[in-house]
C-alpha cells in the first residue's frame, strides 16, 4: 500500500517535527490553507511561523451564496489574522457553486492551483482545517500528481487541526444535487461497472442524516457499510450515532450491525488501511460476477476525511458529496483551544522511497482542468 508507511505526527509532536524540518535553512514552503470562519484557520500558519519556517502563502476563499453575516465576520477577521501572520500571502476566492447552481468548486480549485509558480519551493503544505472536502480532496489530488509526474514541489504535506467538538457545533447546510467530488469519479462512468456489486462506505456524523439520505438515494447501493469513530473522543459517540441513524440503519439502509467499519477516529491511516483490506477482499469475492465498486462518502471528521481521501486516489474510488451551500455555527462559547490537536502527513517527497507505486487511475485531477 502507497501510505502503508506514511509518515505521521500528531499532537506536540507535529510542532518537533515543524521546528526540526521546515526550519532547516534550505526549506522553502508554500502554504496552502483555508481563510474562512472556522476557529481553526490560523493554527496550522501560526505553527510554522513558530516553528521558524521560510513561508509563502495562498489563502483560499470559498463563496458560496448568501452567507450568514455572523461567518462572514469570522472569515474576515481569520483571513486579516492569516495576512498579518503570513507576510507573503495573497488570497484567492473560488467560487463553490455556478450561476446555475452546478458544484465548480474542485474544478475552479484547480485552476486556480495549476496557476501557480512550484519551481521555487522544496514543500507544499496543504492545510485542511478551513477548506471543505470538495476543495481540499482535488487540491491535494492535483499535486499529488504532479509529483507522480516528476514535477515540483518536491515534497507534499497535509494538516489539519482536530477537533470533535467544534465539528459538531458547525452545522452544514446541503445542497440539493449530490454527484461525485472533481476528480473523484472512480470507475462510475466505466460501462464495466454497470453490473458491478455497489457497496457504500458513509461516514456517520452528527446532523447530517438529510445529506447522507439524499446520497443513498442518489447512489442506490446493493449495500451499505457505515463508517462510524471508535475509538474517540467521546466514548459513546457509537450509541449516539446509532440512535440518531436508527431509522436508516434498519430500514432505509438495511444494515447488518456486524457491516459497521470502525476507525479511529484520531488517525487517518486507520480508516485508510481498513478501506483497502475491504477493497481487496471485495475485488477477490465479486471478480467473476460482474465486480465490486466501493463508493465512498467522508462527510463527518476532517481527521477520517483524510483516510478516505489517502485510499480514494489510491485505488481510483468514487467518492459521492453533498456539497454544502451554506453553514451555520450553534449559539454559545466556542469549543475551547485546548482541544484542538494538529496532525500532519507527509504524503510525498524525499523520505520515500523512488519511484513509488503509481496510482491506480483512469480520471485524473490534471486533466479535468479544461
Amino acid at each position: 500500500m502507497r501510505w502503508d508507511q506514511c509518515i505521521a505526527h500528531s499532537g506536540q509532536e507535529v510542532a518537533e517535527f515543524a521546528k526540526d524540518f521546515f526550519a532547516q535553512g534550505d526549506r522553502k514552503i508554500l502554504l496552502i490553507a483555508g481563510a474562512g470562519f472556522d476557529p481553526r484557520s490560523t493554527l496550522v500558519a501560526q505553527c510554522l511561523v513558530d516553528a521558524g519556517a521560510a513561508l509563502n502563502a495562498v489563502l483560499i476563499k470559498e463563496i458560496r451564496p448568501k452567507p450568514a453575516q455572523n461567518l462572514k465576520d469570522l472569515a474576515e477577521g481569520n483571513k486579516t489574522d492569516l495576512e498579518n501572520l503570513l507576510h507573503n500571502s495573497k488570497v484567492i476566492e473560488i467560487e463553490i457553486f455556478g450561476t446555475d447552481n452546478a458544484v465548480v468548486g474542485g474544478r475552479n480549485v484547480i485552476k486556480a492551483l495549476h496557476g501557480l509558480n512550484y519551481e521555487d519551493f522544496t514543500d507544499v503544505v496543504v492545510d485542511i482545517s478551513a477548506l471543505s472536502i470538495g476543495t481540499s480532496f482535488p487540491a491535494i489530488r492535483f499535486l499529488t500528481e504532479r509529483i507522480d509526474a516528476g514535477l515540483k514541489p518536491r515534497n507534499l504535506h497535509a494538516f489539519v487541526t482536530h477537533n470533535p467538538s467544534l465539528d459538531a457545533s458547525i452545522i452544514h447546510i446541503p445542497s440539493d444535487a449530490p454527484g461525485y467530488i472533481h476528480g473523484f469519479r472512480g470507475g462510475m462512468s466505466l460501462d464495466s461497472s454497470s453490473k458491478a456489486a455497489k457497496l457504500w462506505l458513509p461516514q456517520l456524523v452528527t446532523g447530517r442524516r438529510p445529506a447522507l439520505s439524499a446520497l443513498h438515494s442518489y447512489l442506490e447501493p446493493h449495500d451499505t457499510c457505515p463508517i462510524v469513530p471508535f475509538p474517540s473522543a467521546n466514548p459513546r459517540q457509537v450509541d449516539i450515532l446509532a440512535e440518531e441513524y436508527i431509522v436508516e440503519l434498519e430500514e432505509a439502509w438495511e444494515v447488518d450491525t456486524r457491516n459497521l467499519v470502525y476507525a479511529d477516529e484520531s488517525n487517518p491511516l486507520d480508516l485508510y488501511r481498513t478501506i483497502l483490506s475491504l477493497h481487496e477482499l471485495r475485488q477477490r469475492v465479486f471478480q467473476n460476477i460482474g465486480g465490486s465498486l466501493m463508493i465512498l462518502s467522508p462527510l463527518g471528521s476532517k481527521i477520517m476525511a483524510i483516510g478516505a481521501l489517502l485510499a480514494a486516489m489510491e485505488r481510483n474510488l468514487p467518492v459521492a458529496y453533498l456539497e454544502a451551500i451554506g453553514y451555520d455555527m450553534v449559539d454559545g462559547p466556542l469549543p475551547c483551544n485546548a482541544e484542538q490537536k494538529l496532525v500532519h502527513l507527509w504524503l510525498e517527497g524525499e523520505a520515500y522511497p523512488q519511484p513509488r507505486s503509481k496510482l491506480k487511475s483512469n480520471e485524473s485531477a490534471n486533466n479535468e482542468i479544461n
